[in-house]
């Protein structure tokens, strides 16, 4: 389980007592991996799944298909993953 500087809703720092606060960030990976589009980070351009992009397209195999590779590349191991009809979201992903 990676450690990590933890964000809020808005991906913003989370501060605690004058401080960063640091903690389990396997969910913040992934919300993270989920809303970034390709080529938003620097770091690596390659990365990002961009859920918005499907939001209008019926092609739920596409998207799950590209979470489950992103979510891979990122070290994860995906135990279940099931993208509903309307987009529902659930993933059962861990780092080994």
């Amino acid at each position: 389980m990676p450690n990590d500087l933890l964000l809020d809703e808005n991906f913003e720092m989370t501060i605690k007592d004058g401080d960063f606060v640091i903690g389990e960030s396997t969910y913040q990976h992934q919300k993270i991996l989920l809303f970034g589009d390709k080529g938003q980070f620097k770091a690596d351009p390659t990365i990002g799944i961009g859920s918005r992009r499907y939001l209008e397209s019926h092609r739920v195999d596409d998207f799950a298909r590209e979470i489950r590779q992103e979510f891979i590349k990122d070290g994860m191991t995906i135990r279940s993953l099931k993208v509903g009809q309307d987009l529902e979201i659930n993933i059962d992903a861990i780092y080994q």
